[in-house]
């Protein structure tokens, strides 16, 4: 459907950005489809059983689990639980605002993988900071096409997913 361009928060989301761009650079996201997609809301991303943009499991996967990535600000290697996830990163409090970049989690402390959303609509009852269970840290925002992430938001869906599937083709880190 198009490009956009995000900006990455390694300097104030270190771990998060860092798990994320070593997902990027390594191919991970490469060829995955957009399983959940509301207007108003969000459009939701990077669960690998979406290769099968219809498989039933989308939405439940993440990264290999107890593989490893480097804290693009520390330096220090970071291995990724038994599941795949990383711990949770409450440090920065960047609301989830329109066209922000925010880890998907399960609702459970330490649940964040691969999967992230980006805001299309004001949530910020969705950050780790507001009162309530949802705690999604930011890691990153939309800084060129918002416009493509809006119209994502609306296409077509039938619970929540595109009646045809938007591909990534490739995330390219400069």
């Amino acid at each position: 459907m198009g490009t956009f361009v995000a900006e990455i928060f390694v300097d104030s989301m270190p771990l998060t950005a860092s798990n994320f761009l070593d997902l990027a650079r390594n191919g991970f996201y490469d060829g995955l489809h957009f399983h959940r997609v509301i207007p108003g809301f969000m459009d939701q991303f990077g669960c690998p059983f979406t290769r099968d943009p219809l498989s039933p499991r989308a939405g439940t996967g993440g990264p290999p689990p107890g593989s490893t990535f480097v804290n693009l600000a520390t330096g220090e290697s970071i291995r990724r639980s038994a599941d795949g996830t990383i711990p949770d990163e409450h440090t920065a409090r960047i609301s989830n605002a329109p066209g922000t970049l925010s880890m998907a989690n399960t609702g459970q402390k330490d649940s964040g993988g691969s999967q992230f959303f980006i805001n299309v609509g004001q949530n910020a009852f969705l950050d780790w900071f507001s009162p309530g269970r949802s705690q999604h840290p930011v890691f990153g925002k939309v800084v060129q096409g918002y416009d493509l992430i809006v119209r994502i938001s609306k296409v077509p869906t039938q619970a929540d997913r595109p009646l045809e599937p938007i591909t990534v083709q490739s995330i390219v880190i400069t």
